[in-house]
């Protein structure tokens, strides 16, 4: 087993048009205003910029995303990154009764040196602050989402 690879799949139910949802998904930049661990966001240019994350576990986590899938009518966002993580994310929005339900899956390994080191005793840590920081972008995008 690859400890330093990690594949994440998050499931947010969310009481939106799946519109309004891929359209506050689709502005990164904006991300840091409702999702508190997203610190930074720098465009470089129309499809690539630099993101830094951090959640509970005192570290920060500083990546380059590059679009590789934008997709209004099949509701997917799908980025390639390169940094302290290296691999893929993405979102699909699909419609849901009245609302809407957005699937983030990744698929990434880790680069960064201190994590790698602690590997193997830090990955539930590891996985468990990425569960708190997922379930808090879910609360920060419904309060955006009602304040739009």
């Amino acid at each position: 087993m690859d400890w330093t690879h990690y594949r994440f799949r998050s499931l947010w139910p969310l009481p939106a048009p799946p519109a309004a949802v891929y359209a506050a998904l689709e502005r990164a930049e904006d991300y840091p205003r409702w999702w508190r661990q997203v610190r930074t966001v720098s465009r470089l240019n129309d499809t690539t910029g630099v993101i830094t994350i951090r959640s509970v576990l005192p570290y920060d986590m500083t990546f380059t995303a590059r679009a590789a899938r934008h997709d209004p009518a099949a509701g997917v966002l799908e980025i390639a990154m390169t940094g302290d993580i290296e691999g893929w994310a993405r979102w699909t929005v699909d419609a849901a009764g009245t609302g809407t339900h957005a699937r983030y899956d990744q698929v990434v390994d880790v680069t960064k040196p201190l994590l790698r080191r602690l590997a193997v005793p830090g990955r539930p840590f590891f996985r468990a602050n990425h569960r708190l920081m997922m379930r808090a972008g879910r609360r920060g995008l419904l309060a955006h989402l009602r304040a739009v």
